[in-house]
């Protein structure tokens, strides 16, 4: 199992960026594939997971309205399109997996992909 995600960077506060997450090893029919981050100094928190089982998109409530969530199976990538950033979006921002998983809890994550930096700053 590979993970790989990309697309961080700086941006205003405002702005938008998409992340990517290239994972092989794996089928979202099994998987759950969940978006985390981690800003300095605090806990890795989960975004948002899909759901193993019916496929479902669940959102914190810190990114809901804000943070979408789409799949290209044929290219194997599950995108993060953040829009409206806040520099409280800071953070290293991480993919991970979990067999038969639905809530995609960190300590419960099987395999974990490199992360991207996300920087929110006027």
């Amino acid at each position: 199992v590979q993970l790989q995600a990309s697309g961080g960077g700086s941006v205003q506060p405002g702005g938008s960026l998409r992340l990517s997450c290239s994972y092989s090893g794996v089928t979202l029919d099994y998987y759950s594939i969940g978006w985390f981050r981690q800003a300095p100094g605090k806990e890795r928190e989960k975004i948002s997971c899909i759901d193993s089982v019916d496929g479902s998109i669940h959102y914190d409530d810190s990114v809901k309205g804000r943070f979408t969530v789409s799949t290209d199976n044929v290219g194997r990538t599950v995108y993060l399109q953040m829009n409206s950033l806040k520099p409280e979006d800071t953070a290293v921002y991480y993919c991970a997996t979990e067999a038969y998983g639905r809530q995609c809890r960190p300590r419960d994550m099987d395999h974990w992909g490199e992360g991207t930096q996300v920087t929110v700053s006027s």
